[in-house]
């Protein structure tokens, strides 16, 4: 797949990439929803370059273990 193609399996939407604050608003992708004890939840967001970055990782970690590598949100819990 290529890159317009995993970011097209994402929902996009305004907000803060979690490792880039800096830039600040832009468009970003729900990663993951944090639940804190004593807070409200707290939306994990990442910006389109984040998240290839991110799905690069789980192609090359799929690639060692050798399994097959799914794109996709990357805070999904897969079975």
């Amino acid at each position: 797949m290529d890159r317009t193609q995993i970011l097209d399996l994402y929902d996009w939407a305004p907000g803060i990439c979690f490792r880039h604050p800096g830039h600040g608003e832009v468009d970003t992708a729900l990663v993951k929803t944090l639940h804190p004890r004593d807070d409200d939840e707290h939306e994990v967001r990442a910006c389109r370059d984040c998240v290839v970055a991110m799905e690069d990782i789980r192609r090359e970690a799929a690639a060692r273990v050798g399994s097959e590598y799914e794109p996709g949100p990357v805070g999904q819990t897969r079975r």
